[in-house]
C-alpha cells in the first residue's frame, strides 16, 4: 500500500540516508513547516520529498528522490500527484521545481506536465554546476 507522510524526527537516519546536502537544522524546519514527507509503500519508507515556498508564496519542490529499488515504478508520479493536489488544497494555483540540464529529472516533470521556464547558470560561483532548468506547472 502506497502513502506519504510528513516527515517526523523518528524519520531523520532514513531522511539522510537519501539526503545529504539538507542541513540538520533545515530537516528541523521542514518538520516543524509540514514541508517534508516520507514516501511509503507496504508500510516500508521507500523515498522522500521536499519542497519550500519560492517568494513566499509559490509552492517550489526542491528535491524527490526514491531508493533505487523503487525507482520506476510509479511511486514518484503518485507522490508528485498526491503534493500538486495537497498545494491545490491549500489554495496554490501554481507550483514549480528545478533540475539540472544533466540530469533526467526534467523528462520525469515533462510527463507531469511541467513546463520550462528558463534557467540559471552558476558559472565563476562557490555553486558552479550545469544549468539549473526551472519548471513550473499551473494547478487546474
Amino acid at each position: 500500500m502506497f502513502h506519504i507522510k510528513y516527515a517526523s524526527e523518528h524519520d531523520e537516519p532514513f531522511w539522510f540516508h537519501l539526503d545529504n546536502h539538507l542541513p540538520r537544522s533545515e530537516f528541523q524546519r521542514k518538520i516543524r513547516d509540514q514541508q517534508g514527507y516520507i514516501i511509503r509503500t507496504n508500510n516500508a519508507p521507500i523515498g522522500i520529498m521536499r519542497y519550500n515556498l519560492f517568494w513566499d508564496s509559490i509552492p517550489f519542490l526542491t528535491l524527490i528522490i526514491l531508493e533505487e529499488s523503487a525507482q520506476k515504478k510509479g511511486y514518484g508520479r503518485q507522490a508528485m500527484l498526491l503534493w500538486e493536489n495537497e498545494m491545490r488544497d491549500l489554495g496554490h494555483p501554481m507550483v514549480m521545481t528545478s533540475t539540472r540540464v544533466d540530469e533526467q529529472a526534467q523528462h520525469f516533470y515533462r510527463k507531469l506536465g511541467y513546463i520550462e521556464r528558463g534557467g540559471l547558470c552558476l558559472d565563476h560561483t562557490p555553486f558552479a554546476q550545469p544549468q539549473e532548468l526551472f519548471l513550473l506547472k499551473v494547478l487546474s
